[in-house]
């Protein structure tokens, strides 16, 4: 058996990008990204087959994420990226400084980089 869930529709055997399932109460169909787990009651569906899906008379369509598209960083997700990697390469000596000295220096410590530290041997 393939690893790669196919389109439910029949004889469609794309691989599915998306997730289909009703609420029969709302009368609505809601198309999401593919569910991590084939469900009974739900239709895996194709790049195409969810982009040409059409629900019946009184029916609502949700569409909740194009599926299709692979979603991109924003630029509030780089600049969060960017400030955390400068916080990191930061000496520690200035981030105990702009920190307010919270945390206490070990006295057998010597020196540190990221989350490596240098202890002074205890002969000394």
């Amino acid at each position: 058996m393939s690893p790669v869930r196919r389109c439910s529709r029949t004889a469609c055997g794309r691989p599915a990008v998306a997730t289909l399932t009703y609420v029969y109460a709302d009368s609505t169909a809601v198309l999401g990204p593919l569910a991590t787990y084939a469900e009974p009651h739900c239709y895996d569906l194709c790049a195409e087959h969810s982009e040409r899906l059409t629900a019946p008379r009184g029916w609502e369509v949700v569409r909740l994420l194009d599926g299709s598209a692979p979603a991109r960083p924003s630029g509030d997700d780089l600049e969060a990226l960017a400030n955390a990697v400068r916080e990191a390469a930061r000496p520690q000596e200035r981030a105990a400084e702009a920190g307010g000295g919270a945390r206490a220096v070990d006295p057998m410590e010597v020196a540190r980089r990221g989350h490596l530290r240098v202890l002074r041997s205890p002969d000394n």
